[in-house]
């Protein structure tokens, strides 16, 4: 008989990490990189100009030691990991409400701290949920609040997914106004992994994104969906301040799909998604504006 796993819960009831402190002078290279790494003209901002919604994620990089990474490139450990055994993470969406817009070119602080931890059981299993939430500050003063859910699982058996075939044709067009192609290929997701600090094999090792997770290729990692639905309000709407924005990463594109960002406006805000030939809305966003 095989002994009955150990709650998720039950793993987590004294973990309570504190807040984590970093400063980033906000230098105009990541931006400019990843500018280029959306084929924009040029600079997205300069010294002094706003950053766009989301582009805080090129900054304030941690590069652990090699050392300190597990055989998947994720950390083995760390201040805001929770202390499940054989962990695997995902991130699963966030909100961000904005109060004034970073600036870049000027110092700034990001403070992270420890939200809302929850297990919840899944179709997969029991599922962790932690919610991290990070307050950036420039001038002493609260520019905006980001929070960030992760769903963590235990055990390797449970990463093994449900074969797809990936869609060779584009997502049908649904007549939104809004639209981004895209159709990401290796080196693509390489230099935003590079840009992002992001060792996670399943985004540059295809035999072992498909040998050992069960992925049928390179996964697309979930921000970049996240900015690309952002992009849309940014090309779109350029004169409208967002002052909140949520997302939600359903499900996971690969390396070759041709996907379409796609958006409709509304009043005061728009709906957002990500769609291939083989699923509508593989992630969902909406903005408010100012």
């Amino acid at each position: 008989m095989q002994p009955t796993p150990t709650p998720l819960g039950s793993w987590v009831q004294s973990w309570t990490p504190g807040p984590v402190t970093a400063q980033d002078p906000l230098a105009a290279g990541p931006a400019a990189a990843l500018s280029a790494l959306l084929d924009l003209p040029g600079p997205v901002a300069e010294a002094g100009d706003p950053l766009p919604p989301l582009w805080s994620w090129v900054y304030f990089p941690h590069w652990p030691a090699q050392r300190e990474l597990g055989t998947d490139g994720h950390l083995r450990d760390g201040h805001f990991l929770p202390p499940v055994p054989d962990r695997q993470r995902m991130i699963a969406g966030g909100r961000c409400e904005i109060t004034r817009p970073l600036r870049l070119g000027e110092p700034a602080e990001r403070v992270t701290s420890l939200g809302a931890v929850t297990a919840k059981h899944g179709g997969t299993g029991e599922l962790l949920f932690v919610t991290e939430r990070r307050e950036f500050r420039q001038h002493g003063r609260v520019c905006l609040v980001e929070e960030q859910d992760i769903v963590y699982r235990s055990g390797r058996s449970s990463t093994r997914h449900t074969p797809v075939t990936m869609a060779d044709s584009a997502a049908p067009d649904r007549g939104e106004p809004w639209r981004l192609p895209l159709r990401p290929d290796p080196t693509l997701l390489f230099r935003f992994s590079a840009l992002t600090a992001n060792a996670h094999r399943i985004h540059y090792d295809t035999p072992y994104a498909q040998g050992e997770e069960g992925y049928p290729g390179l996964v697309v990692h979930g921000p970049l969906l996240a900015l690309l639905m952002l992009e849309l309000a940014r090309r779109h709407a350029p004169a409208r301040q967002v002052r909140s924005l949520s997302y939600r990463l359903r499900r996971p594109v690969f390396a070759g799909e041709h996907l379409m960002a796609s958006g409709t406006p509304f009043d005061g805000g728009a709906g957002l998604r990500i769609a291939t030939g083989r699923e509508e809305r593989h992630a969902t966003a909406e903005v408010a504006f100012a």
